[in-house]
């Protein structure tokens, strides 16, 4: 591996390979599967989950999601209904953006956490989640926030972690923040380095800088010339 590949790998991880596996909470016991479906009902008029775990024998069968607990009958076991279960976990060793994927993808604020037996050891809460992304450098520390684009075929992270580091800046963090079938988009945060020559760089790499920026000597020299002209023509 090219040591910039190395390295930009590093950088992306750096948020992620934090463990939060101290979020996980068992403050509401799960839904055992012989429960009467009328007791797991006044629990959800209880709590603001948009779903909540079940298991029978400890070991995970899937949620039961709050808008389905309205249309079953309270007289029957909620195990009578496991065909309605949602079946979405994270794992104990999973690292927080794959967590907060489960989260965005299944459209809920609760998520079941298994071990690698598939036994239940408890859930994780979207706040929780949102607060543990909050306490990470690359929103927590000061710095500048440049977003830079360019087609996704030519792209490089390995390329941008290089014209970062070549003007002594220091990353933060990086994402691919926007993307579609032509072109990529990519945030950076930088709390080193002179933020004008990294812009520079980057655009002689034909990168096109979305976001703006005072130290921009480039557009500033630009709105001066453009300034002038109104200034002439006007005379």
């Amino acid at each position: 591996m090219h040591k910039f590949d190395y390295f930009a790998s590093n950088i992306l991880n750096t948020i992620n390979m934090t463990a939060i596996t101290s979020y996980i909470t068992n403050d509401f016991k799960a839904i055992d599967s012989q429960e009467k479906t009328a007791v797991v009902q006044s629990f959800f008029d209880a709590v603001a989950f948009s779903h909540f775990p079940v298991v029978e024998e400890e070991i995970y069968i899937g949620s039961v999601a709050c808008e389905d607990i309205e249309t079953f009958s309270g007289n029957k076991k909620i195990a009578d209904y496991r065909y309605a279960f949602e079946r979405f976990f994270a794992r104990t060793n999973m690292i927080w953006l794959d967590v907060l994927e489960v989260f965005a993808k299944n459209h809920t604020n609760l998520v079941p956490v298994l071990d690698e037996s598939n036994k239940y050891v408890g859930y994780y809460e979207i706040e929780d989640v949102i607060n543990f992304f909050h306490e990470t450098p690359f929103l927590k520390e000061s710095g500048e926030v440049i977003i830079v684009k360019k087609g996704v075929l030519d792209y490089s992270i390995s390329q941008i972690v290089q014209i970062v580091e070549s003007n002594n800046g220091k990353l933060l963090g990086l994402l691919v923040s926007d993307s579609d079938s032509n072109s990529i988009q990519v945030t950076l945060k930088i709390n080193i380095g002179s933020i004008n020559e990294i812009i520079q760089s980057f655009r002689r790499y034909n990168y096109e800088i979305i976001s703006e920026h005072q130290e921009d000597n480039y557009i500033n020299t630009l709105k001066e010339r453009s300034d002038y002209l109104d200034k002439y023509l006007n005379i």
